[in-house]
């Protein structure tokens, strides 16, 4: 993950393992994927030029829904862009949530 991704990748990683004790991590397609044993994959993300998609493979289901709409109804993005405050605390809410949730199965 080069320049400033690095780090936002670094602290997404770090946010999903204080959100969600016990996540389990892969890599598929280069991009690192997050889940629940027993209930799937609920949030991956991958580095674009200007931004980084984070994916929220139920996220229609999450109270508010991330802000990008997806051409799948159940997926919905939050893009994370290098000159734009994060919310942090919208970002766990939607981690903790989404991980209850029966996620995507490979």
């Amino acid at each position: 993950m080069p320049g400033w991704k690095s780090e936002a990748g670094r602290r997404l990683d770090e946010l999903v393992e204080l959100t969600v004790p016990g996540v389990r991590k892969a890599v598929k397609w280069n991009s690192p994927f997050y889940g629940v044993e027993g209930l799937g994959w609920f949030l991956s993300f991958h580095c674009f030029n200007k931004y980084i998609k984070v994916t929220f493979f139920k996220g229609a289901a999450l109270e508010p829904a991330p802000p990008v709409t997806s051409k799948d109804s159940d997926v919905r993005y939050l893009h994370i862009f290098e000159d734009e405050p994060v919310d942090e605390k919208q970002l766990a809410d939607w981690i903790r949530e989404a991980a209850k949730l029966p996620g995507w199965m490979a």
